[in-house]
């Protein structure tokens, strides 16, 4: 599926999004934790108590379908690229999955979470980007955290931090000297910890590619952060944020993905904040279009959609089995279904 294979009259095509920091298979779940906190680890401390509710009956989702759902909340934000920060599920992420999931990177949870983070970094092929959580608080703790990992030897030009709320002037020279990047996830950090990325980070110089983190977190999709982040950052970067400066940091191949926004807007940023995503083309591969579009292809490939439509977005046919897997979602968390907040209406 090429552009030109579609009367695409009144919307704007557009390479697919990349979200570079996502954890899919907790976008079923509700925002845990009433912060601020003083960093994610006091966060986690609050909120992990897997015996109640509401943790109790997410986690009894089948952990396949809840990371089905997070693909498809990417989906339908425009985004054809994430970036999961947990292990990689072969037997999940495979051609059907509604998006690509990058594989070839190297990751740890965070410094008090992962014993051996120097000696995961020291085992990556020297080709592949290394994703950690790092800096992600407003205390002495968190800010120590970026010299820690230098001391460690796991910063350098492979290390992307993701949030970096606690970046200063000191550490910030430091990100530059060793050429590392960052990940921002501004609804994520206001959320937790009541404050984001400082501005002199924002406008540093250093790459920085926006995330949306998941719902435990963030109840918000791309689309939701694109808005978040265009109070600080002018339009065109912004969009770059999602698009070249990610697939630079995750040293992603090149791929034709592309999308299809029903905006009057030639502006990108514009289109996919005041339009709807209308059309996600992945591989070659039509993965979620809109009903009025959808009328151009033939029967036998209409047949292959089904129906999916969340409370604020414009209803869509997606390429994914929707009927099952709500039925799966139901059977543990009730009727009222909710995708990174918003509720699931069909």
């Amino acid at each position: 599926m090429k552009p030109g294979d579609l009367d695409l009259a009144g919307h704007l095509v557009l390479p697919g999004l990349i979200n570079a920091h996502e954890h899919l298979e907790f976008n079923l779940f509700p925002q845990l934790g009433r912060g601020p906190y003083p960093n994610a680890t006091a966060w986690a401390r609050d909120i992990y108590h897997p015996e109640c509710s509401p943790i109790r009956e997410q986690l009894r989702v089948p952990k396949r379908v809840r990371l089905w759902w997070g693909g498809l909340k990417n989906l339908l934000s425009g985004v054809t690229t994430v970036c999961h920060h947990n292990p990689y599920e072969a037997g999940v992420f495979g051609s059907r999955f509604p998006v690509r999931v990058v594989r070839r990177f190297g990751w740890a949870h965070s410094l008090t979470f992962e014993p051996d983070l120097a000696g995961r970094f020291r085992k990556l092929p020297r080709t592949y980007p290394f994703v950690v959580h790092c800096a992600e608080g407003t205390d002495r703790e968190a800010a120590e955290e970026i010299l820690r990992l230098d001391g460690l030897g796991a910063l350098d030009h492979r290390t992307v931090i993701v949030h970096g709320v606690a970046v200063n002037s000191e550490t910030l020279g430091l990100l530059r000297r060793r050429e590392a990047s960052l990940i921002w996830c501004p609804t994520s950090n206001l959320r937790m910890l009541g404050r984001t990325v400082r501005r002199s980070v924002v406008f540093s110089g250093i790459p920085i590619a926006l995330g949306t983190d998941s719902a435990v977190t963030a109840p918000v999709d791309l689309l939701d952060e694109l808005a978040a982040g265009r109070r600080y950052v002018p339009a065109e970067r912004l969009f770059e944020m999602v698009t070249s400066i990610p697939a630079k940091i995750l040293c992603l191949r090149e791929t034709n993905d592309w999308i299809a926004v029903r905006s009057s807007s030639q502006n990108p940023l514009q289109a996919l904040l005041r339009g709807s995503v209308a059309l996600v083309v992945i591989a070659g591969r039509i993965r979620l279009i809109s009903p009025e579009l959808a009328r151009q292809l033939p029967y036998r490939v209409r047949r292959r959609f089904q129906p999916l439509h969340l409370e604020g977005r414009a209803p869509v046919l997606v390429d994914a089995p929707v009927r099952a897997l709500r039925r799966a979602a139901v059977r543990h968390l009730g009727s009222e279904l909710r995708l990174a907040g918003k509720r699931v209406l069909s």
